[in-house]
């Protein structure tokens, strides 16, 4: 019979926000179970997922403290600039448009620390694969993680611990579970947490698409009548020196057609709603598409259990925030945990996770609300609407202090 274990934290999911929290607790001393229901190496294959997230400078902080950013075996690509315009499909962008430099945001004392000789940036494209190397790789060296993947676990909890069953393995007993599986999260369906579901009929589509003008690592986000398109610049390969990610909102119905398309024909839908600034184009590797929605639970702790990432909440992809805020969670769950393993506290008091909730859910209803109001705003194709928007962009252009505030949102300040 295999012996029981004790650990600090048992983290249940080991995606990208489940992986970096249990890194981070790690490199603070907390002995970490990370259990996973799918084995890691296949994660990172280039076709397990092709999506390249937009990490904020202040999620950076957080992959530095987990020792992680400097393990991304492939370059992030710097997101310089930011311009955001409005249109309609095979027409010129409205010449009513915002335009963010991150060189005009005012220095963060906070985000600046732990980057000293970076170059000012909102953020950095980070390929999904090459983030989920990192983690695997420092999982693996770090003496306070236990992986169990794949693995099926059962879980349950009382007053004094939460006690985890894994089917041909060993008993574990920890402080506190974290729930980081995904929006389907089972422990906190397990728990009776209820959740609010926002359908917005739409589907993202993401790909890579090489082209023959350099993106100068100026991002763009045009807002069309079937939701935004995004284009979010890479670091470049060898057999494509100038590549960036495209992020496409659509109707669903729109979505289905476009993806029965070969890729020449993909290629030309691409182009019209691109435009022509960086040139020719061609599509790179597969594409992938996932129905779009958001999701909020009712409260992320529970008895020995706190909630991060989609399992807690999730947004519209329309401002590239959905990733940022479960680095967010981990920021701040980490840095609670942290505090009290050093103190000699308890790592599951009922006090603890309600200054997590408390610090966390104001700023997740908020991001949301934000989302869900800019999503329902711009995709429309209502010519009052439109001339709103169009007046209201153009009028944050010409407003520094303004532009500055939003300049630091983007950033995660």
């Amino acid at each position: 019979m295999t012996e029981p274990q004790r650990v600090d934290v048992c983290v249940v999911g080991a995606g990208p926000v489940g992986g970096t929290l249990a890194c981070l607790l790690a490199s603070a001393g907390l002995s970490v179970a990370v259990i996973d229901r799918a084995p890691l190496p296949p994660m990172e294959h280039p076709d397990f997922d092709g999506r390249a997230y937009a990490v904020a400078a202040g999620s950076r902080l957080v992959l530095e403290r987990a020792g992680l950013w400097d393990r991304l075996p492939f370059p992030p690509g710097p997101i310089r600039d930011i311009r955001v315009s409005d249109g309609k499909v095979g027409r010129p962008a409205s010449r009513l448009f915002l335009h963010f430099d991150s060189r005009d945001a005012k220095p963060d004392p906070q985000l600046n620390a732990g980057t000293a000789g970076a170059e000012p940036a909102f953020g950095w494209m980070v390929e999904a694969r090459s983030l989920r190397m990192a983690i695997n790789a420092r999982m693996a060296e770090l003496p306070g993680i236990t992986v169990f993947a794949p693995a099926v676990a059962h879980v349950t909890r009382d007053a004094d611990a939460a006690h985890i069953r894994i089917e041909g393995g060993p008993d574990i007993t920890a402080a506190l579970v974290i729930a980081a599986e995904g929006r389907n999260s089972a422990l906190r369906d397990e728990a009776g947490i209820r959740v609010t579901r926002l359908p917005y009929g739409q589907t993202g589509i993401v790909f890579a698409v090489a082209h023959t003008v350099p993106h100068h690592g100026v991002a763009l986000e045009h807002f069309l009548p079937g939701g935004p398109f995004a284009q979010l610049p890479m670091a470049g390969t060898d057999g494509a020196p100038d590549l960036s990610a495209i992020v496409w909102t659509e109707r669903d119905a729109v979505a289905k057609t476009l993806l029965a398309m070969d890729d020449t024909q993909f290629c030309r839908e691409v182009a019209r709603r691109l435009g022509p600034h960086l040139g020719e184009i061609r599509i790179m590797g597969k594409r992938w598409s996932y129905p779009l929605g958001a999701l909020h639970a009712e409260r992320y702790v529970d008895t020995r259990m706190a909630l991060v990432g989609d399992a807690a909440h999730g947004v519209h992809p329309i401002a590239g925030q959905g990733l940022n805020l479960g680095f967010q969670d981990v920021g701040a769950l980490g840095s609670l945990l942290a505090d009290a393993h050093a103190a000699g506290a308890d790592l599951g008091a009922p006090a603890l996770l309600s200054r997590y909730q408390a610090k966390r859910r104001p700023a997740v209803l908020l991001m949301l609300a934000a989302t869900d109001t800019l999503d329902r705003l711009f995709s429309t194709n209502n010519p009052v609407m439109r001339l709103a928007r169009d007046i209201g962009i153009a009028g944050v252009h010409r407003m520094p202090r303004l532009k500055r505030l939003f300049m630091r949102r983007a950033m995660g300040a």
